[in-house]
């Protein structure tokens, strides 16, 4: 019984060690100098050159021209640029609020042990291995009102031009995106339900708790750290969405669809506004950033301790 004790205090100790990090050997700092090589050449440093191109004038030929505040205060009157905000805003809440529970339903089931569990998760993840563009075409095709499905679906989708109005056209975009990375934030989800301890169900099922209990008051609060990741995840690719727009609506009909990072495209390289388009690259920049370290904030999510899921 006393060695049995001993071991057991053993173990103790050593977890609570590894845990407080006493022993552990920390990597040296030559191990992030490629990193972050890498990532001050392909990102602070284009984000230092667009911010200073955006207090310039330019073609696209040439030298920029100082002209100092003049983009910002022409982008701060401009009605487009507070619409496609508003509407970058729009389709961004959308595809949390569609995504985001889907995923996580998905997610838990792909994480079980059902008959055909792995098929089907491998057929439902394939549109995660197309690219945008080929999504987007894709979906162009069969929404065709003309040769697609709404041509043969009249009861359902009316004159078959959903693309033709705004409600419609932001209909479509939401859906196009989250038919693709829906199954992303599904394999996120996917492998934070493995992490939960096994014996906390266990547990619930002693104390006759069922599947729909065990999921409200186990699965959902220890994915809480996981649904934040998603979430970011969601707003900074909702922010920057442009492939989509560009194929599908190209910001139609008129400018009901056209998007920040979308409007941004029609000024630098429609317009061959360049400065004016870096202006409105550092506003996205800058609103994705903040949304992001506000919602780290609020949920917690950067005094979280422990690597275990939920903890």
């Amino acid at each position: 019984m006393t060695s049995i004790t001993a071991t057991l205090a053993a173990a103790a100790g050593r977890r609570r060690a590894v845990r407080s990090g006493v022993g552990a050997t920390r990597p040296g700092l030559a191990w992030a100098v490629p990193a972050t090589v890498f990532f001050t050449l392909f990102a602070i440093v284009p984000l230092i050159l667009v911010a200073v191109l955006s207090f310039t004038g330019w073609n696209g030929i040439g030298s920029p021209k100082w002209i100092g505040l003049s983009n910002w205060t022409a982008l701060w009157h401009d009605p487009v640029m507070l619409k496609s905000l508003w509407l970058s805003a729009l389709l961004t809440t959308l595809g949390v609020v569609i995504q985001t529970p889907i995923s996580i339903l998905l997610g838990v089931w792909a994480a079980g042990h059902q008959r055909n569990r792995a098929v089907l998760s491998a057929i439902y993840f394939v549109p995660l291995l197309l690219s945008v563009t080929a999504v987007s075409v894709l979906w162009r095709a069969l929404l065709d009102p003309n040769f697609g499905i709404p041509s043969d679906a009249g009861w359902l989708f009316g004159n078959g031009n959903l693309l033709g109005t705004q409600s419609g056209s932001i209909g479509v975009l939401a859906f196009v995106g989250a038919w693709q990375w829906t199954p992303l934030h599904t394999l996120i989800y996917q492998g934070g339900a493995r992490a939960v301890p096994q014996v906390l169900y266990q547990a619930a099922a002693v104390d006759g708790a069922g599947t729909v209990r065990q999921f409200f008051h186990i699965t959902l609060p220890q994915l809480r750290n996981t649904i934040i990741t998603s979430m970011v995840l969601m707003v900074v690719g909702g922010l920057t969405t442009f492939d989509t727009v560009l194929i599908l609506t190209q910001g139609g009909p008129g400018t009901d669809t056209t998007i920040s990072a979308y409007y941004m495209y029609q000024q630098g390289f429609l317009s061959f506004d360049f400065g004016g388009a870096s202006a409105i690259a550092l506003v996205l920049v800058v609103v994705a950033t903040l949304i992001s370290l506000i919602m780290v904030r609020l949920t917690g999510y950067d005094r979280m301790n422990s690597t275990a899921e939920g903890l």
